[in-house]
């Protein structure tokens, strides 16, 4: 199996970067082997869209797992559409991660709110006077 981790340098004593979109590299693991590829994240440092861009860069890549710190809504999205499983809240070097993902010790995401994002969608229903079917987003009316 392929898994592809967010690191800080290109090798498996990497650390794990905790941002998905923004990280600047991606370690590509094959878990029987532990032989791997390192790519440079080119969307690290653009404006915006960092995480969609990078999301279907790695779908490209055919790998069956991401691994790492967040994932934002937009690129979970583009993730869990291509069937590809997202691990979140992970931390440690890359070769640390990869064998806990094998010995099922990592925990998968199973929506955007769940995936480490600081956008929430407002499905709750709190105290205040809404119906809790807000974005997270603020309108401004005069």
């Amino acid at each position: 199996m392929k898994v592809a981790v967010s690191a800080s340098g290109g090798s498996l004593e990497a650390q794990v970067d905790p941002r998905f979109g923004r990280c600047q590299y991606f370690v590509i693991v094959d878990t029987d082997t532990m032989t791997f590829e390192t790519i440079p994240n080119p969307s690290a440092n653009v404006t915006s869209g960092a995480g969609i861009q990078v999301a279907q860069a790695i779908v490209k890549k055919d790998v069956q797992a991401v691994i790492t710190g967040s994932v934002g809504p937009n690129a979970f999205q583009v993730l869990s559409n291509a069937g590809i499983k997202i691990m979140t809240s992970a931390s440690g070097t890359v070769r640390e991660v990869v064998e806990r993902f094998k010995k099922g010790q990592l925990q998968e995401a199973t929506n955007s709110s769940s995936s480490g994002s600081r956008m929430r969608r407002g499905m709750n229903r709190g105290r205040g006077m809404g119906r809790g079917l807000g974005v997270g987003r603020s309108i401004e009316v005069f």
